[in-house]
């Protein structure tokens, strides 16, 4: 099976790393920062892997990508929540689409957002 790795778009190398590395919890796998130039970097959480981008014309601001099968998700979101990340206070909520299903949604600070997503398996529901 291909692996898909959405590239974002940032303004910001720094920021950037804030919100993914220092608040999600992601980890940087390699990073492109040449002096003077636009960076661009992979960051990857578990099984998540995405691409973050300075360059002009790679992407526009203000994707949405869905994270889904997550285990742990309220765990998860106490965690973000005790951080007190002063840019952004996730909820978590049932969708609309699933009322035994979480969902957390969180927007980088170029707009870009990502929804997080835990569908309980049929033995969950035993």
């Amino acid at each position: 099976m291909p692996t898909v790795v959405p590239v974002l778009r940032i303004f910001d190398y720094a920021k950037a790393l804030e919100f993914y590395v220092d608040w999600l919890g992601f980890a940087v796998d390699w990073a492109d920062q040449p002096a003077n130039a636009p960076a661009y970097v992979q960051v990857s959480r578990d099984n998540v892997v995405l691409n973050l981008s300075e360059h002009h014309g790679d992407c526009c601001p203000g994707a949405r990508v869905r994270i889904v099968d997550v285990a742990g998700l309220a765990e998860y979101h106490r965690h973000l929540q005790q951080q007190e990340y002063r840019y952004n206070r996730p909820s978590l909520h049932a969708p609309d689409w699933n009322p035994q299903a979480l969902e957390m949604e969180v927007v980088d600070p170029f707009g870009n957002r990502l929804t997080f997503t835990e569908v309980p398996t049929r033995s969950d529901l035993v």
